[in-house]
Parts: C-alpha cells; structure tokens; sequence
C-alpha cells in the first residue's frame, strides 16, 4: 500500500503528529531537508539551502527512506514530506528545482508511490525558531500558500488538519484513513 503524506508549513506540528501515530503502531518515514540542514549546520554549513546540490541531497535522502517504507507494504505508512515539498521549498526559495526533482515527482505520481489524498497539517498561528528553521510566520503563512498550490499542481487531493490539539488532530487523520480504505474496498 503506497504511503500517506503529512505536509504543511514549518512548524505546523507535523513532528509531534507524526511520533503519535508511530507510537499508536505505524511506520513513520521521516523528513529530508531538516536531517540535510542539520547535518550541514554541523558540519559549518550555516545556510546550506543557498548552496548548490541542497534540493539534489534533499532529494537523494527522501528517495533512500521511502524506499526503506517499502517493507511495510500491508501496513498504513505516514511520510513527513515527499519530493513535492522539496519542489515547495525549491520554489519558496526562489531556486531552479533541479531536473531529477521533476522527473521523481513525474515518475512518483505515475507509478503511484504515494496515496493521491495528502494530509495538509495547518499553521498553528505561530513558528518557533530553530537551527533549521529560520523563518517567521507571516512567511510561514506564504510557504504554506505554495505548499498547497505545489501539490495541487502535482495532481493530490489534499485533506485540511486544521489546528487543534495534538489529539484531535490525529484522531482526524486516522478517520480519514478508515474512511478511504473502506471506500477503496467497495470499489
């Protein structure tokens, strides 16, 4: 069963979704850019979105982990992100998103390696800074604007996680889930 994407602007509690449902029993894959970001961070890198090869080494890490995902084909995976947010960012960034970026985002709607619906986790009405995460809301709020036109764009159907305790907020995905795998089997 291709897996599901959680997205949505930096900061919108993706993380702690995430961690819940994988201690409520899912496999999780984990998100690229942040793991790149901060392994360059350590390595003195203090910007390492600006530099060349950043969306290639995003992209590089996304397609080792869902690979690794694919040995939990009879259960419900969740992903933090997908080359489509690697595509959101390119261009939140102002960057020319590098051939093999389009070509897996063409490639991965066409073999189906994800689920067409997405799960669009909403800003919570603030961003906390980090390391990695240097941005302010109001261009939270902008990324959030391209994330969603970014997947539209590719074809998904996306399904809102408004903001909300951590609690309602999965309990919204995983009837969701419910809801499209009973409407899978009908059909």
């Amino acid at each position: 069963m291709p897996g599901y994407i959680l997205t949505g602007t930096p900061g919108s509690g993706k993380t702690a979704i995430l961690r819940h449902l994988e201690i409520d029993g899912h496999p999780v894959v984990e998100e690229a850019a942040t793991d790149v970001i901060a392994l360059d961070q350590a390595l003195g890198r203090p910007e390492p979105w600006r530099e060349p090869g950043f969306a290639e080494r995003v992209l590089d890490l996304q397609r080792r982990r869902r690979r690794r995902a694919d040995a939990h084909a009879d259960l419900v995976v969740f992903h933090d992100r997908s080359p489509v947010c690697t595509l959101a960012l390119c261009r939140h960034l102002g960057l020319t998103p590098p051939r093999a970026l389009l070509d897996e985002i063409e490639r991965m709607t066409v073999e189906r390696q994800y689920e067409r619906t997405v799960f669009f986790v909403r800003n919570q009405g603030f961003v906390e800074a980090t390391a990695a995460r240097r941005i302010s809301f109001e261009e939270s709020l902008v990324f959030e604007r391209i994330h969603e036109l970014t997947y539209r764009e590719a074809g998904f159907d996306l399904v809102d996680v408004p903001a909300g305790t951590l609690p309602a907020r999965v309990a919204a995905i995983n009837q969701a889930v419910e809801r499209l795998r009973a409407a899978r089997v009908r059909t």
